[in-house]
């Protein structure tokens, strides 16, 4: 097991889909978690994927449980990861004026803050105990400021940001990297949906090229692509006033159907 492990959740669409298979054809070893192992293990075969280099693990993010169940099987499998990328999450536009809307709300914080946590939590003492390793926690631009009907969406990588320095203060000295990604528009299922302009709008095949050279650099923190990271500063110097009459006209996110 001379090649590198990586453990990617949410490894059945989007970002995490693409993330993968950046790091096989890096030459990486994958161990992929999704709730929907079918549609990876359909990935994979199309992808022609060496099945001695991936393994996919079952497990929900928000169920502590079973992911610490598919971590520990992971490790006993393959090995302890040298990197571990959060990438589940869901965008869901909601109404908090709408009682329906509330369990949606949480349903979107669970996943992409809680589901961070969970990722995370049993591969750091192994870690620690090895001296080295990377955890990945992938945000959003959407933390930098509040968008109408992202409010969810918004709060929730924002909890993203916060808590991977956290994590990363907290891991100071022992070996264990922490890395925040940020990405602007990435084109996945996720964005799709959006009926507003979405400006540097990214293939995902290319925001994981950048995302992986990032990783490896160890940075703490990088938004991608670059000029999104100078739209968000910008955003985030504009008077309240100013910022809310610029974005009172944006389009929504699609709130959950039914």
């Amino acid at each position: 097991m001379t090649q590198r492990l990586v453990f990617i959740t949410g490894a059945s669409s989007g970002i995490g889909q693409a993330l993968a298979l950046h790091y096989y054809r890096a030459g990486w070893r994958l161990a992929l978690q999704a709730r929907r192992v079918e549609v990876v293990q359909a990935w994979a075969q199309e992808q022609q994927l060496d099945p001695s280099r991936w393994a996919v693990y079952g497990a929900d993010v928000v169920d502590a449980a079973a992911f610490q169940r598919a971590a520990q099987d992971c490790i006993a499998r393959q090995g302890l990861p040298d990197t571990v990328i959060a990438s589940a999450g869901v965008s869901i536009g909601v109404d908090t004026a709408l009682a329906e809307d509330l369990p949606v709300f949480k349903q979107v914080l669970d996943t992409n803050v809680y589901g961070t946590a969970v990722s995370f939590q049993p591969f750091i003492e192994p870690m620690r105990q090895r001296g080295s390793g990377r955890l990945v926690g992938v945000a959003s631009v959407a933390a930098i400021r509040g968008l109408a009907g992202h409010g969810a969406y918004c709060a929730s990588k924002a909890g993203v940001v916060s808590y991977c320095e956290a994590l990363r203060i907290e891991c100071r000295g022992s070996g264990v990297q922490v890395v925040t990604l940020v990405p602007g528009y990435v084109d996945t299922p996720l964005t799709r949906v959006n009926s507003y302009a979405m400006p540097f709008l990214m293939p995902a095949d290319a925001f994981a090229a950048k995302a992986f050279r990032a990783i490896e650099a160890g940075v703490s923190y990088r938004v991608i692509p670059w000029q999104m990271g100078v739209v968000a500063k910008l955003m985030r110097l504009l008077p309240n006033a100013l910022f809310d009459k610029l974005l009172s006209g944006r389009g929504r996110k699609p709130r959950a159907e039914g």
